[in-house]
């Protein structure tokens, strides 16, 4: 059987193939004939007509066009052919060009290179030759000094010899440089040794040579060096010493910036101080301190306080400074008629607008007297308000003393006394309520002797003036007394310069917003002016005077009231103006910011042992919290400080906050969170506040005058104290026989002896006059009958609850135990 028998001739279509057979051989001498077909090449026939007449090239020529490709493909492809070769030409010719810019380039900065190494060593050996000359001369100088010094002619002809010597010898030593520098060897070409060398064969590697090559960052540091070298920059740079600011902290990568050194330098320098920082870590003054001066620069320390030094502190020049008005306080006690004696003064009656007839803001006023200005501060008299006293008598120029005539020195006589002192102004007592009854002037003068207060009817320097505010009695003799007093203090002061004064009052007002009562001390206050107040800050949008009426401006001892705040400020904080709004607010973040951490410190300084000492002290404190709100800063204050004295060791009030302004939504939300009552003082609350107030329950109580105030909060607190036991004794028994009773156990036959056995009432047992059981009785009978009492002289039975050990002769006391209700005083 052939190989083909029963198969089909392998082909390729059929048609326009040519068969024939291929011999294959196999392993062990086995063929095999395969039939093949080979197909024949396609011969495109151009169409006639297709080629245009007279074309030439490949567009005209059929032979040597490629088949199938039209006349306009044919075209296309040309002009693309020739666009690209005309773009080769063009980039020949620019990289052409720019070769030869680079060897022009690489010309000129070998030429600059070897005319800077030429005059490098022009320089190197002028110098070295300069230092021979000096060397030379100073060896001659020795000579000649030594040929000076030895007569003898021998000596000086072989030193000239030797001179001669040592000049002969020197020629040599000249011309060295030149000689090194013509054996110097060629240094040309080391640099692309190096390179080609800077890898690692194969053949090094097996051969077991050098395998540690130069890096290619090596090769990089090289180049760069080379290249700096040929531009001229090879001198080393001169270390710039800087003066570098340094705040209280500051970060490690801040520190290297204004030092302008590296930060990892800076980094591993403190590293070996042993500080394990990175450069986003702080670190304190001291230290950076101590890595400025290790990179050989100054330091410069600042504080984040140097932000204030723009307040203008510089000295008022004698010819700047103008009389000013003084300032007047009153003070005195509660209801010694300080405000009715500022009445009487001013011809109006501002005690009509205080609640209950005292005064609880601090009021300032200004007054002509004879044509000058008097400036009063009205302050209060109550004992809550001692703190806005105290800032009353920081601002003031002189302290009037009110001291009623029937009432003698009291308390806040004696703490406006002590105001007075520490502030150093002199003080005139006005006697008050002379044409009262029971006025006695003399007793007030010798109370005065007690607290260090000599008047001048007592040889003392003290003036007293006896006053009568409703009938006027005696007010122009204090007036003069203050004129006087004035006159001799020769106040004085620089309108000119930028204003500072002090906040007597602040206020949130709803329709002008915060508004600062402030009394210029020194400059001028003008309506545009930028300033700072303590924490706050703001731009004067209006000024009004005491009278109510607007001002453009106002000068020193002027009690104003400052439109233009951002917040509302602490009575007693200081008004300084400054040149721009940053300044200001600058100056007032730092300060909110440093109030801020001093709170935190004193947070902070509380160890673990005092906070867990305090919260086992507190477990047995009852707490009444409340808010309060008032309309002034210094009785919000003063409400606080009131508060705080509420209490004992039981019970204690607690502010939870305390602001300036109408009730609110807010301040009802933080008193329902905690459950406390808001006390609104001169304030209401607004409609949504109301509304709050009413769904959750919240209790909101009004006050005009601070008396009723901390009254009901003493009585609240006053309903937290657990009421106190009283134990009443109501009689004794004595055991006379002890019975055991069936099913009821030790039953004591008793006498009562004094008062009356009740069933309900306490028992303890007495052995020898000590207490050795306290309890209550099981059973109280007489006779077999159980009954609720057994008067004296009459006997009974009783047995204990749960006690069964008694014997005769025992005493049994009842007792009875009251709850009796206790206040705060």
């Amino acid at each position: 059987m052939s190989d083909t028998d029963g198969k089909k001739t392998l082909g390729v279509g059929g048609r326009g193939g040519r068969p024939g057979n291929v011999k294959q051989s196999f392993s062990h001498g086995r063929t095999k004939n395969v039939v093949v077909e080979t197909k024949r090449k396609r011969v495109v026939v151009p169409k006639p007509g297709a080629a245009k007449p007279g074309s030439a090239g490949p567009v005209g020529d059929p032979s040597r066009r490629p088949a199938g490709i039209t006349d306009s493909e044919m075209e296309r492809r040309l002009k693309a052919l020739q666009a690209a070769k005309a773009r080769e030409a063009e980039e020949a010719e620019k990289r052409k060009r720019e070769e030869e810019e680079r060897a022009q380039e690489r010309e000129r900065r070998r030429a600059e290179a070897e005319a800077k190494e030429r005059e490098e060593k022009e320089r190197e050996a002028a110098l070295k030759a300069k230092a021979e000359e000096e060397e030379r001369k100073k060896r001659e100088a020795a000579e000649a000094a030594k040929i000076a010094a030895q007569p003898a002619p021998a000596p000086a002809a072989d030193d000239r010899k030797a001179g001669g010597g040592a000049r002969t010898n020197k020629t040599p030593e000249r011309a060295a440089p030149r000689r090194d520098d013509q054996q110097r060897p060629s240094n040309k070409g080391r640099d692309d040794g190096g390179r080609r060398g800077g890898k690692l064969t194969l053949n090094q590697a097996l051969s077991g040579g050098d395998g540690r090559q130069r890096s290619l960052a090596s090769m990089k540091r090289k180049q760069e060096r080379a290249r700096q070298k040929a531009m001229g920059s090879n001198e080393p740079r001169e270390k710039i010493v800087r003066d570098v600011q340094v705040p209280e902290a500051i970060v490690v990568g801040e520190l290297a910036n204004r030092m302008a050194e590296r930060v990892p330098d800076v980094v591993k320098a403190l590293m070996n101080m042993g500080m394990m920082v990175n450069q986003n870590q702080t670190i304190d003054q001291d230290t950076a301190e101590l890595i400025v001066e290790e990179f050989g620069h100054k330091i410069v320390r600042v504080s984040d306080a140097d932000v204030e030094q723009v307040i203008d502190q510089v000295e008022d020049k004698e010819e700047d400074l103008k009389g000013r008005a003084p300032v007047i306080t009153i003070m005195g006690h509660v209801d010694h008629g300080k405000t009715s004696l500022l009445d009487a003064i001013r011809n109006a009656k501002v005690v009509a607008g205080e609640a209950g007839g005292i005064t609880q803001h601090i009021g300032a006023y200004q007054v002509v007297q004879d044509g000058a200005p008097l400036t009063f501060l009205d302050t209060p008299g109550h004992a809550a308000f001692t703190s806005m006293r105290a800032r009353g008598a920081q601002v003031t120029d002189i302290v009037v003393l009110v001291v009623a005539a029937d009432d003698a020195v009291m308390p806040q006589t004696i703490e406006a006394i002590n105001h007075a002192k520490a502030a150093e102004v002199p003080m005139i007592v006005a006697i008050n309520k002379i044409d009262l009854p029971a006025a006695d002037p003399n007793k007030v003068r010798t109370d005065l002797l007690q607290h260090e207060v000599i008047v001048e009817a007592m040889s003392g320097e003290v003036q007293d003036v006896e006053v009568s505010a409703h009938s006027g009695q005696g007010l122009d003799q204090l007036l003069e007394a203050i004129a006087l007093q004035a006159e001799i203090l020769e106040l004085k002061a620089n309108p000119k310069r930028a204003a500072s004064g002090a906040v007597i009052e602040a206020q949130l007002d709803v329709g002008r917003g915060p508004v600062a009562t402030v009394l210029v001390q020194n400059g001028t206050l003008k309506q545009g002016d930028i300033f700072v107040v303590g924490e706050q800050w703001g731009k004067v949008r209006a000024l009004v005077d005491d009278k109510g009426n607007r001002v453009k401006e106002a000068g020193p001892s002027v009690p104003v009231e400052v439109l233009g705040l951002n917040g509302t400020p602490e009575a007693g904080d200081v008004l300084n103006v400054v040149d721009t709004e940053a300044q200001a607010r600058e100056i007032a973040e730092y300060r909110e910011q440093a109030a801020k951490d001093k709170r935190a410190a004193a947070g902070a300084a509380t160890t673990l042992e005092q906070l867990m000492a305090n919260a086992k002290a507190d477990e047995n404190v009852s707490e009444l919290p409340i808010l309060v709100k008032a309309d002034v800063q210094g009785s919000a204050e003063a409400i606080a400080q009131a508060m705080e004295k509420i209490g004992n060791d039981e019970v204690r009030v607690r502010v939870l906050h305390s602001g300036v302004g109408a009730i609110t939504e807010t301040d009802v939300g933080l008193a329902e969170a905690s459950g406390a009552p808001v006390m609104g003082f001169n304030v209401r609350a607004n409609a949504s506040a109301r509304n709050t107030a009413n769904q959750k329950g919240v209790e909101i109580r009004y006050y005009s005058v601070i008396y009723d105030l901390v009254d009901d909060v003493k009585a609240a607190a006053s309903g937290l104290l657990s009421a106190e036991i009283r134990e009443k004794f109501i009689g004794y028994a004595e055991i006379k026989e002890v019975f055991k009773v069936t099913g009821v156990g030790k039953v004591a036959g008793c006498l009562v002896t004094e008062g009356v056995a009740r069933r309900s009432a306490g028992v303890r047992l007495l052995r020898d006059n000590v207490v050795i059981h306290e309890g209550t009785l099981k059973t109280l009978k007489r006779f077999k009958d159980e009954v609720a009492e057994v008067q004296s002289g009459q006997e009974c039975g009783m047995a204990f609850e749960n006690y069964d050990d008694i014997r005769p002769k025992d005493v049994i006391e009842i007792f009875e135990r009251e709850e009796v209700e206790r206040t705060l005083d």
